[in-house]
């Protein structure tokens, strides 16, 4: 299979692989060459494959898509980290603590934006 890793600027991953093991929103996931078409998003974690030269290898990604289609398998992700296994298990760490600090703050601002939209209401009902 050949897997490809793409970022938004450049494409990580290019290379013949084995086997493609990650986790989606239901859970872990192995995808062989023979494997029927596959696709999911993908969640932030450990994205490990396995190539005939190399051995096992890993990816640390945040949230992205997998498609998996004949002997292609190609991922979609805004950042990606390559490392050792323990080094990436950080990487992971830190990519879902910066994803909930977002998820904080637009939650903020929407409410903030709500808020504006309930005065800004009762003022237009006052004018009336």
């Amino acid at each position: 299979m050949r897997l490809k890793v793409f970022l938004p600027s450049n494409i990580l991953v290019d290379e013949e692989v084995d086997k493609v093991v990650g986790e989606g929103p239901d859970g872990g996931f192995c995808l062989l060459p023979r494997h029927i078409d596959y696709v999911t998003a993908l969640v932030p974690g450990i994205l490990t494959y396995r190539t005939a030269e190399a051995g096992e290898r890993f990816l640390a990604i945040d949230r992205g898509i997998l498609i998996k289609q004949g002997s292609q398998v190609l991922v979609s992700t805004r950042l990606a980290v390559r490392g050792a296994l323990g080094e990436l298990r950080e990487e992971v760490d830190k990519m879902v603590s910066v994803v909930d600090e977002r998820e904080k703050m637009t939650r903020s601002a929407c409410a903030r934006l709500e808020a504006d939209l309930v005065r800004r209401f009762v003022e237009f009902g006052k004018s009336e």
